[in-house]
């Protein structure tokens, strides 16, 4: 006996109320099974699409990410460039400035150990970066005005010689006994030897007065004056415009002095500060 493996499907229907006839329609098993094979197969042809759909979705997405990431960096990496170009700018201005106005621009240093975390440099960094050039540019604006004004600041040795005694207390150098204030930088060299304005200025005092003996006032402008004591001889006059490096006397001992040096000043608003800062290579 064979198998019948057919699926039957009875279906009635009714065209009045006294005839009836039934239909009924054969469907073969594995027709159902290929319909659900191919069902599934569909279906997950549409699943497979719709993530494929989703993950280049996803790809473009990323890709427009790293497009517009690559852009920013570029765009930072043009800005740090401009900066270090001002940078670069400012400093070789600085280096300049400095040959004109006879201040030391600096030696060069071998490199010493540095190192630590680093951190990519963001949008904030960057604008904090180009604050601190911007302040530097106009401090150098700034400074550059100040030199223009014919080198009025002290930036030379006004004798060549050694420094003895500096600003501050002291031991009396004629007793030995009891301390004094000291306003001044004492550059011990030879007698004769010729005195020169540390920096451009008008002549304000030129005479002997108590203390300094032989001595020269020069005012520099903006509150600056410097003073050369102890002079042997003096070679500007009250009035006189001086300029940086100009002769203006010679090395002495004349006045309150324990033998020939030069008693060198440098004032603020008539206040004594330390000469050693405006004197190149003094601290070194």
């Amino acid at each position: 006996m064979t198998r019948d493996d057919r699926f039957y499907a009875f279906i009635i229907a009714r065209t009045s109320r006294s005839r009836a006839h039934i239909r009924r329609i054969c469907v073969h098993k594995r027709w159902l099974k290929a319909s659900a094979i191919a069902l599934f197969v569909a279906a997950a042809g549409l699943i497979y699409g719709f993530y494929g759909l989703t993950q280049q979705a996803e790809h473009l997405r990323i890709e427009r990410e790293n497009t517009r990431l690559r852009a920013q960096n570029l765009k930072q990496q043009q800005e740090l460039q401009n900066l270090n170009n001002r940078v670069n700018a400012v400093e070789d201005t600085s280096r300049k400035l400095a040959e004109i106005s006879g201040l030391p621009a600096g030696e060069q240093q071998s490199p010493r150990g540095q190192g630590g975390p680093a951190r990519p440099i963001d949008g904030a960094a960057l604008a904090s970066i180009e604050s601190k050039t911007a302040r530097l540019e106009r401090q150098m604006w700034i400074y550059q005005e100040m030199v223009r004004g014919h080198g009025m600041i002290p930036s030379i040795w006004p004798v060549a010689g050694v420094l003895e005694s500096g600003l501050g207390g002291r031991r009396n150098p004629f007793s030995g006994r009891g301390f004094e204030y000291h306003e001044g930088q004492d550059i011990d060299a030879a007698y004769g030897s010729p005195v020169q304005a540390s920096a451009s200025g008008k002549v304000t005092i030129a005479g002997r007065q108590r203390g300094y003996g032989n001595v020269v006032y020069v005012d520099h402008g903006a509150g600056l004056s410097t003073r050369y004591g102890h002079l042997s001889q003096i070679n500007v006059a009250v009035g006189q415009t001086v300029s940086r490096g100009q002769t203006i006397g010679l090395v002495g001992s004349t006045g309150r002095s324990t033998g020939p040096h030069l008693h060198y000043e440098v004032r603020i608003n008539n206040q004594p500060v330390d000469p050693k800062r405006y004197l190149p290579g003094a601290d070194n």
